[in-house]
């Protein structure tokens, strides 16, 4: 299994951030360091599934010494997430979408399909 460096931050009166070196833009959050962890394996596995369904490279883990090289993640703790094993399966389907909507997702986004699972799963996780 293929874990991946995620720094852990935190400053005074907000939840921890979670980032990921080797996956510029993958961030999440949490109000406890347990949900962060949580969070942060989700997050490590919905931007390595869009990163498949766009047929980009999931690059190799950077070592920790070089990720703690960088003097942008010396206040940072960092942990292992471990990589999902198997990436779920994708289905291509049809949706009907207001033309401003599609125009604000466009604008807001390059990739109309991780956003809009993006969203939905934001939706969902906020109903459970």
């Amino acid at each position: 299994m293929t874990s991946y460096i995620a720094l852990i931050r935190k400053d005074p009166g907000s939840d921890y951030g979670v980032d990921f070196p080797d996956f510029p833009g993958c961030v999440t959050a949490g109000r406890s360091l347990e949900e962060a962890r949580r969070m942060a394996a989700e997050a490590l596995g919905l931007h390595i599934a869009g990163m498949t369904d766009d047929n980009e490279a999931i690059p190799v883990p950077s070592s920790l010494d070089a990720i703690m090289a960088d003097p942008a993640n010396h206040d940072a703790v960092a942990c292992l997430v471990d990589a999902p094993a198997q990436l779920p399966k994708t289905i291509r389907i049809n949706v009907m979408l207001p033309e401003d909507i599609v125009r604000a997702i466009d604008r807001a986004t390059n990739n109309r399909s991780r956003f809009l699972a993006d969203a939905a799963r934001a939706k969902l996780l906020s109903v459970t």
